[in-house]
């Protein structure tokens, strides 16, 4: 996954934890599944410009089944609504 190719999110803020560091980062983060024959929802994300010694680049893939996409889908309303309500931020973002 590139930063420069289609993702769901672009360049949100990111924090990368080690039992030795702590690092800010951009990261890409990404909801797809197969274009044919899909057995799972795929929840993809990469934090963009660690160094090699703490994080090598790579991404991360979570395989979902449709119901644990709904739930994940379900807690994030749920928790952006509080958010918002805390904030007054109710601005959407596309």
């Amino acid at each position: 996954m590139k930063v420069n190719a289609y993702t769901t999110l672009d360049l949100v803020d990111a924090v990368a934890k080690g039992h030795d560091f702590e690092m800010e980062a951009f990261a890409v983060v990404n909801a797809t599944a197969d274009k044919k024959n899909p057995d799972c929802v795929q929840l993809q994300f990469e934090l963009d410009n660690m160094t090699e010694e703490h994080l090598p680049a790579h991404m991360e893939t979570i395989q979902l089944t449709p119901a644990q996409a709904r739930e994940i889908a379900t807690d994030l309303e749920k928790h952006a609504k509080r958010v918002e309500e805390a904030t007054g931020d109710d601005e959407e973002t596309a």
